[in-house]
């Protein structure tokens, strides 16, 4: 008897191990660079940011309630929001998502290069640059 309660204690890690769901993806660093209001634009402003995915980095799904245009510098990035196509886009490439999308797709597309992009958000002062999907 004691000899099977051993055994089932040295076993119990690799079942707890099946039943671990994965670890999350990385969270990227996100970094203000500037906010500036458009006065030609009443109650608008310009938000740049830098955002950089380590390996295998993703963003959550959400959305902007703003235009954002997406410029990558480094690596390789995914994106896609809803009812579109992913894409995959490397240095020099952009992407583009309107105020209603929803971002369903943005990561870092290797798990061992980190990725680096400017995002240029044009969006009501005062508001978050980043909403839930809801």
């Amino acid at each position: 008897m004691r000899r099977s309660v051993l055994v089932l204690f040295a076993l119990l890690p690799l079942c707890g191990a099946a039943a671990t769901p994965p670890s999350p993806a990385p969270q990227p660093l996100v970094r203000e660079v500037m906010t500036r209001a458009l006065p030609e634009q009443p109650g608008k402003e310009a938000l740049i940011l830098t955002v950089e995915y380590p390996p295998g980095g993703a963003d959550p799904v959400h959305r902007h309630d703003a235009h954002g245009f997406v410029y990558v510098l480094e690596g390789r990035i995914v994106m896609g929001v809803a009812g579109g196509k992913e894409v995959t886009l490397g240095p020099g490439e952009a992407f583009h998502e309107g105020p209603s999308d929803l971002h369903i797709v943005g990561r870092n597309a290797s798990a061992t290069e980190p990725a680096k992009f400017v995002v240029f958000l044009i969006k009501d002062i005062g508001k978050p640059a980043v909403l839930p999907p809801h």
